[in-house]
């Protein structure tokens, strides 16, 4: 999976059933996908919560792309979240959390992301082993499915477990001949106490820990279904 920003349960759902988890970070940008925002409750509606880029463009690299220096757009971003969810009861803990990511020393909007997904593991207990594509396997020359069987087979992995939408991406029977078993994560976003009425379901983490301790996030997070 790619490096995504604060991502939505679901990802979280993903990354607690398997063994090994692989940012796939070097990788093309896409833009207005979720590498680099997410969505949260602000200023009354769901609006988009967004890292702007220095000179991103859909040939570069996810590890290549910075976040723009300066510190006029942080001080935006957490001061519309701290408006939207300072009377949330988790508000603190949550908010220290972005916070920290986005002050971080992050050489690529890639690095940023991945420590966001991190320290979501840490506050709530997955133990789950991630791995950096970019850093790990030297196989940016393959593509498609053809790479990540590559990555399965030098992880001598037996599963390979995707988001929903890499059911039109890849082939169960591609997988199968290397002995490798497809299966796709089936995302259960149950509702939980948010700002948001009706219930907003697939906001951003932030959201769900604004308003859920670490064990209540786990539960949510163990509510995933393997389809």
């Amino acid at each position: 999976m790619q490096p995504y920003l604060f991502p939505y349960i679901g990802y979280f759902q993903l990354l607690a059933s398997v063994d090994r988890f692989v940012f796939y970070d070097d990788v093309n940008y896409i833009k207005n996908g979720w590498v680099n925002r997410n969505r949260l409750f602000l200023a009354g509606a769901v609006r988009y919560m967004t890292v702007p880029l220095a000179g991103a463009s859909s040939f570069m690299k996810i590890d290549t792309v910075r976040p723009e220096p300066g510190e006029h757009w942080k001080k935006k971003l957490l001061e519309s979240v701290r408006h939207a969810y300072a009377r949330a009861p988790y508000f603190a803990l949550a908010y220290e959390m972005l916070a920290s990511v986005i002050h971080g020393n992050h050489a690529s909007i890639g690095a940023l992301s991945r420590a966001s997904v991190r320290m979501v593991c840490e506050h709530v207990g997955l133990d789950t082993g991630l791995v950096d594509s970019s850093r790990t396997y030297d196989n940016g020359h393959l593509a498609g499915e053809t790479r990540i069987i590559d990555i399965c087979l030098r992880e001598r992995a037996s599963r390979y477990l995707n988001a929903p939408g890499g059911t039109d991406l890849y082939d169960k029977s591609t997988f199968a001949w290397h002995g490798i078993a497809l299966e796709f994560i089936a995302p259960r976003l149950e509702p939980y106490p948010q700002l948001a009425q009706p219930f907003q379901p697939g906001l951003s983490i932030l959201d769900v820990l604004m308003f859920n301790d670490a064990r209540a996030t786990r539960e949510l997070i163990a509510a995933g279904e393997v389809a």
